[in-house]
């Protein structure tokens, strides 16, 4: 009989150390979060959780911080990048304008210098330039006109003003005709190849003598009449 009585009691012995032990585990669980917990924190459960909130809030502000850091980094790349690419494109804008500001000048000076060729050359051709002497004879008459006729675009020819000079005149610059008809209306034939006063002066040569007399101003006025009418004065074979 006792000995039943004693196993039913240490039967509730044991039932007695697991609430027991149940109750300091759970005990000692609540001493574990109280000391996780800053001072002055109570013990009860429904403070635990603030606890586990701030612990997820501190990785949230890291994450906060890390990502910012990060946007500050990707904005300074940015700034940084656009100030190399303004940099560069201040350069190259500067170079080209130096290498504008270059060509130009190159231009210019090449063009004083074409200039200045020209100048010179034009001051040689007056240096070079040697008015042509000609002899005080008929022949010498004769190339002077051509060499006029010639520049005015007069055809004709030595041979054609020499057969019609000697035909009209024997060569006298101071031969004049007195009985022609001409004559007769009061304008006579005059010079070298005997042209009229009134044809003279149509068909004068801008650059000779208007003296009617004079051989080269008589030759080519006479040349530049033959020439409207004949087509030139190699055509004339007589009075004309």
């Amino acid at each position: 009989m006792p000995k039943n009585i004693f196993t039913r009691g240490h039967s509730r012995l044991n039932r007695t150390h697991k609430i027991a032990l149940a109750g300091a585990g759970t005990l000692g669980a609540a001493a574990i979060a109280a000391a996780a917990i800053p001072g002055g924190g109570h013990t009860t459960t429904d403070e635990a959780a603030p606890a586990a909130k701030v612990a997820y809030s501190t990785k949230q502000i890291q994450d906060v911080h890390a990502g910012v850091t990060g946007q500050l980094a990707g904005a300074g790349q940015k700034a940084a990048a656009a100030k190399k690419a303004a940099d560069a494109k201040k350069a190259a804008e500067k170079k080209a304008a130096a290498k504008k500001a270059a060509a130009k000048k190159k231009a210019a000076e090449k063009a004083a210098k074409a200039r200045a060729a020209k100048k010179a050359a034009s001051r040689s051709a007056t240096r070079t330039v040697v008015k042509k002497s000609y002899t005080n004879n008929l022949d010498g008459w004769i190339r002077e006109a051509l060499d006029i006729m010639d520049a005015k675009n007069i055809p004709g020819s030595y041979h054609g003003l020499h057969k019609n000079i000697i035909r009209e005149s024997s060569g006298n610059p101071k031969a004049i005709n007195d009985w022609d008809i001409n004559a007769i209306n009061g304008v006579p034939s005059k010079g070298l190849l005997q042209v009229i006063p009134p044809t003279f002066a149509a068909y004068h040569v801008k650059g000779t003598s208007w003296n009617i007399y004079d051989p080269v101003a008589n030759i080519t006025a006479a040349a530049n009449y033959a020439a409207d009418k004949y087509g030139t004065i190699d055509n004339v074979n007589s009075a004309y």
